[in-house]
Order: C-alpha cells, then sequence, then structure tokens
C-alpha cells in the first residue's frame, strides 16, 4: 500500500463516530415513561423558549442557564404534569442549552436528605440549591414534619434568592401547599413561579378505546 502513496495506518483507521448529543446523553437519566416526552402546553412550551434565549453564550456558543424564572405545573393527579415538566428540559437540551440539572420526586427528596451515618446529607443538599435547573417533581405529596418543611425552605428559598429556574409539579394549590409545607415556602413559590393548571381526568385510568 505504501508503493501506491496510501500510509498503511491512514488506510486502517475508522470513520469517526457521531458526536453524542446533550439529549442522547439526558436520555439515560429520564425515567423511561418519560424519555420521549414532549411539552405542549403553550405555558410550559414558552418557558423553555424564553429560558433558551436567556442563556448566557459558553464554548462553542451553545446558551447556558444562569437566572431565571420558574414554573409551577399544578393539576389533579394523571393529568400530565410530570410528562410536561421532563419534555420542558428536552426541549431545552434539544435546542443545544448547555444543562446541569436534577430531577427528584418530594418524597426521595426526603428520603435522599434524611441524616445518616456516613452520608454528608448537606453537601447533597447544596449540590441541590446551586443545579442551574431542578424539576421537583410531586411537592406537597410526601408525609411532613417540622424537619421536612424545614429542609423545603431551605431548598426553595436559595434558589428563590438566587433566581435559579426550578420545575415543580404539584397536586395541591397554593392555599394547600402553605397548610402543607407552611406559609414561607408557599410565599416564595407564589412569588418566583408562574402557575400552569392542567385539568382532565385520569390519563393513567383512561384506556384507549378500539
Amino acid at each position: 500500500m505504501s508503493e501506491r502513496g496510501i500510509a498503511p495506518d491512514t488506510a486502517a483507521q475508522e470513520p469517526a463516530p457521531e458526536p453524542v448529543t446533550a439529549l442522547e446523553l439526558a436520555e439515560a437519566r429520564i425515567p423511561a415513561r418519560y424519555r420521549h416526552a414532549l411539552a405542549d402546553h403553550p405555558q410550559v412550551t414558552a418557558w423553555a423558549d424564553g429560558i433558551a434565549r436567556a442563556g448566557r453564550p459558553g464554548p462553542a456558543g451553545a446558551p447556558g442557564i444562569a437566572e431565571g424564572p420558574s414554573l409551577r405545573i399544578v393539576g389533579p393527579t394523571g393529568t400530565g404534569k410530570t410528562h410536561q415538566a421532563y419534555g420542558a428540559i428536552r426541549s431545552l437540551l434539544a435546542a443545544g442549552v448547555r444543562l446541569r440539572w436534577e430531577a427528584v420526586t418530594a418524597a426521595d427528596l426526603y428520603a435522599r436528605l434524611r441524616p445518616r451515618p456516613g452520608f454528608d446529607s448537606e453537601r447533597d443538599l447544596q449540590s441541590l440549591m446551586r443545579c442551574p435547573l431542578l424539576l421537583l417533581d410531586d411537592l406537597g405529596a410526601a408525609k411532613t414534619s417540622e424537619w421536612t418543611e424545614e429542609l423545603t425552605y431551605r431548598l426553595i428559598n436559595h434558589r428563590y434568592e438566587h433566581l435559579r429556574p426550578t420545575l415543580i409539579t404539584s397536586n395541591l394549590t397554593t392555599d394547600a401547599l402553605r397548610t402543607a409545607l407552611g406559609d414561607r415556602v408557599a410565599s416564595r413559590l407564589a412569588q418566583m413561579t408562574e402557575p400552569v393548571t392542567l385539568a382532565g381526568p385520569d390519563r393513567r385510568r383512561t384506556r384507549p378505546t378500539v
């Protein structure tokens, strides 16, 4: 091959693999049920578009989240709140936004941060406080106590003060959240989030007709 002017190592090279997109990488972290979720509610898509436009340019010109508004998606069980929230995250990733994000249900949050030997729960809480985008799912659904109320307040208050975009889903209205989590949390949520109300039957119980 060298006689024909072709370097042996060049001939043996395989094509470079296709680059993996941020959305493809994120899908490993998104629960299987929501891996192809699409946000189609006008307020949710408008929020995602606004976050993408407001991002600060980073490496290679890709926008990254700095500060921005938050969204609180409210409605009865089974109306698609979590679906819309994951759809919003997927929209941002598909738009090329550099995005470090976390998603956790309120019940898992409390279980995850409950003090136990050998685990630095404060460090984990600080990571959630500072994360550029947080999805806090099913807020108000878990059993509450003074400890969970204080933990929720610290998390919400930090994100409120630093204008960190937060996606919140809940079955509860603002008044019901006030009863469940206290005035301090409910007041901040009322100011920092745009409410999106979903309605309709429980999709999990509705079978498609044949």
